[in-house]
């Protein structure tokens, strides 16, 4: 008896584990989820245009915007 109520025990916190990395990592996995989907989609190409594939960004703008990383922008380094 005492293996059975372990059993459930154990089970029982596996599926409340799950659940909490479920809603704290929602966005990431809705995110991921999205992608998965895309990317299994027979139909989906990703050489077609933006307007036919409304997720995809347009092409004229970059993923991640650039940094000004010129050395006068930078503060001047600090001997030790």
């Amino acid at each position: 008896m005492g293996a059975v109520v372990t059993a459930v025990i154990a089970i029982a916190a596996v599926v409340l584990g799950w659940i909490t990395i479920e809603m704290a990592c929602k966005p990431c996995l809705e995110t991921g989820r999205r992608a998965m989907d895309r990317a299994l989609d027979p139909n989906y190409d990703p050489d077609d245009s933006p307007a036919a594939n409304s997720n995809a960004p347009p092409t004229s703008e970059p993923l991640l915007a650039v940094a000004d990383l010129s050395a006068s922008a930078a503060a001047p380094a600090k001997a030790i």
